[in-house]
């Protein structure tokens, strides 16, 4: 079931994060390792943030942390304009630095190596996960006061959320861009309720003004 279809009384008021995959660019449209490179949202991609931040309108988020790369900063743009919350950017939430690949298919780089984890000067899935992990951690004080919205990448997220339990197959789409996952916090531990939901992208997408736009 998608949030989005769910009664706002049917989701606590807090303690929960949102872990957001940034919308959709042209290097995602062609298959294409992003990493460090910088494009920003195409015109699919500035719809599906459209529609995520319409879900998010009403899950009382206090603050919205973001990778500093213009698909995620567009991203949470699109989202404190809905919610009204801050957004900080942290150079921990960063795509996975893919080195010389990135740019390159991702199904060539894998056929040539085997896999993209072990095509040379990548970085490691433990540096992705400890300094992913180390931001998500950091929210929890916050989560007395309400949401967070943590917005990153493909890569990350993959990472994140097989280091809380949940595996995630090679499959893109199940965890397409401009999706969230949802987290909920106990007293310990973190509990995984939701993966990969997508709302219906909306069509009208010149209402808002990106960075992207005014660049």
């Amino acid at each position: 079931m998608l949030i989005g279809e769910m009664s706002v009384l049917s989701i606590p008021p807090t303690h929960r994060v949102f872990l957001v995959r940034h919308g959709r660019t042209p290097l995602n449209a062609e298959g294409r390792l992003r990493g460090h490179l910088n494009p920003a949202l195409d015109e699919v991609g500035r719809s599906e943030i459209l529609a995520l931040a319409a879900v998010l309108a009403g899950q009382h988020v206090v603050k919205i942390v973001t990778s500093p790369l213009l698909r995620a900063l567009q991203t949470a743009e699109a989202v404190a304009g809905a919610t009204g919350a801050p957004t900080a950017a942290n150079a921990a939430l960063v795509d996975r630095n893919w080195g010389e690949w990135s740019g390159q298919p991702e199904a060539t780089v894998a056929e040539r190596w085997g896999s993209v984890d072990r095509a040379p000067g990548v970085e490691s899935v433990a540096s992705v996960r400890r300094r992913s992990r180390t931001v998500l951690d950091a929210q929890v004080p916050l989560l007395d006061e309400g949401n967070v919205v943590i917005i990153t990448h493909d890569a990350v997220l993959r990472v994140l959320l097989d280091d809380l339990g949940v595996p995630l197959p090679d499959d893109a789409n199940r965890l397409p861009t401009g999706s969230w996952s949802l987290l909920s916090r106990g007293r310990r531990h973190w509990s995984v309720e939701l993966v990969g939901e997508r709302p219906t992208p909306r069509p009208c997408i010149d209402k808002l003004q990106l960075e992207g736009d005014r660049s």
